[in-house]
């Protein structure tokens, strides 16, 4: 809330204390809209995961195709850089979730 809706406010006769009490939820709610904006483009993290992840799996599928005597080391690295990228998902959700549930009582 601006400085001029709270001298409105005071001029039309509200209190001291209702005023504030607007000015500070009119704030708060400006934050907590701001931190589910911030929380949802997070969460787009998880998209660009699930398409890497997919490429992933068919490139190694494949390549087993194509060389199925390397199958165990073609799986062991497609594995290791599948949890490397799951890593960006879960940070991602753990923004989402301190901005939904941490940054507004801040």
């Amino acid at each position: 809330m601006d400085i001029t809706a709270i001298i409105e406010a005071y001029q039309t006769g509200s209190d001291f204390v209702t005023t504030l009490t607007a000015a500070a939820t009119a704030e708060e709610a400006t934050i907590k809209s701001a931190a589910f904006i911030g929380a949802g483009i997070a969460t787009i993290a998880g998209l660009g995961v699930g398409l890497g992840q997919g490429y992933a799996a068919g490139a190694a599928a494949l390549a087993v195709g194509r060389n199925p005597g390397a199958k165990s080391q073609i799986m062991s690295t497609m594995i290791v850089g599948m949890a490397i990228a799951e890593s960006a998902a879960i940070y991602g959700l753990i923004v989402a979730i301190l901005l939904i549930f941490v940054a507004p009582s801040i």
